[in-house]
């Protein structure tokens, strides 16, 4: 409301002395100089004699040195000007701006000045949650500074966390004075969710940093040992390892194993490889060749034939095996042996 007044007020007196140099156009409003993780922003509202073609130029200065001009400043159409890349962690600022329009200038409109680990607003940390058993586990990420970091800043930084179930957070409590980014939250109750939000506080600057966003994790149904884990890990690492050890030192002879060198004989190579023969899976049988055989007569004791019909024995056409062959020849031999006798 001041600004507003003391505008008007050189309004109004430069109306009434009729200048047309510096001061005809009224200044910007509500010029303010802020920080967020260590940046370093001048923001102002347009003047209120707002026309085409009006631009602004920014200016800071340090407790050391008098009000400097930069390029990236100087005729801007926007109403805010960061000077982050002039500003070191524990500088003193101020800044001031003017409108522009052609040769008419207004006056110049100063800020507040801030000290920048002083003054700064710390963001918000990233929170974390993972379950065990009955309890939780907590980790905490710090926000990232334009200049700086969080622990380079402010030698001596806490963390309040607040907890409670989901649900119930008139019941809330608390854990204040942490300086480690992991924390285990204990004597929960098993298979219930629980809400967590924290805030990082520091000895330098007297605001608390900004409270984190609400991150909610449920519990597990059984209590697990810390330890349980770690000994299936070194087991499962010390397995991995001998495995290994014992690869390198065997490695000839599984390579041996897997790939032996002994070869096969040729001629079983060439005898698996040959292509089958189909004739020998032929399903039709060979013909079987028959020759007529006639029997003229039977020897008897005496040494004389008789008819077969005679000694009840027919003619008849059978197989010419070997056997039979033989038999005839040697009974052909008797009767040729029997007449010459």
């Amino acid at each position: 409301m001041s600004s507003v007044i003391l505008t008007i007020i050189i309004w109004t007196f430069s109306t009434l002395c009729g200048s047309k140099g510096q001061g005809v156009l009224l200044p910007p409003r509500n010029v303010s100089l802020s920080s967020y993780n260590m940046d370093l922003v001048l923001r102002w509202d347009a003047s209120l004699n707002t026309s085409g073609g009006l631009v602004y130029t920014a200016e800071y200065k340090t407790s050391v040195s008098d009000y400097r001009v930069t390029t990236g400043c100087v005729n801007r159409t926007e109403l805010s000007c960061d000077f982050t890349d002039h500003g070191t962690v524990y500088g003193t600022y101020t800044c001031r701006v003017r409108a522009e329009l052609g040769s008419d200038q207004s006056v110049w409109m100063e800020s507040s000045p801030i000290t920048l680990d002083k003054n700064t607003t710390i963001g918000p940390p990233t929170v974390s949650a993972m379950s065990s058993g009955s309890h939780m586990e907590v980790s905490i990420t710090d926000p990232v500074f334009r200049i700086s970091s969080l622990k380079s800043t402010y030698s001596h930084v806490t963390y309040n966390i607040t907890y409670w179930k989901e649900g119930h957070q008139e019941k809330a409590k608390s854990l204040s004075g942490i300086q480690q980014n992991f924390v285990v939250l204990n004597e929960l109750h098993p298979r219930t969710r629980y809400c967590v939000q924290v805030q990082i506080h520091t000895s330098r600057n007297t605001k608390p940093g900004l409270p984190s966003n609400i991150t909610c994790h449920s519990t597990s149904s059984k209590e697990e040992a810390p330890w349980v884990a770690a000994v299936v890990t070194v087991v499962v690492m010390a397995t991995v390892v001998a495995l290994v050890v014992l690869a390198v030192v065997y490695r000839m002879n599984i390579s041996n194993f897997l790939c032996p060198k002994d070869s096969l004989p040729q001629h079983i190579k060439e005898y698996l490889l040959k292509p089958p023969n189909l004739a020998l899976y032929k399903s039709t049988p060979p013909e079987e060749v028959f020759h007529p055989i006639h029997i003229l007569s039977e020897v008897t004791s005496e040494g004389e034939g008789l008819p077969l019909k005679q000694g009840g024995v027919h003619c008849s056409e059978q197989a010419d095996t070997p056997d039979r062959h033989y038999r005839l020849q040697e009974v052909k031999m008797e009767e040729d042996n029997s007449k010459n006798n």
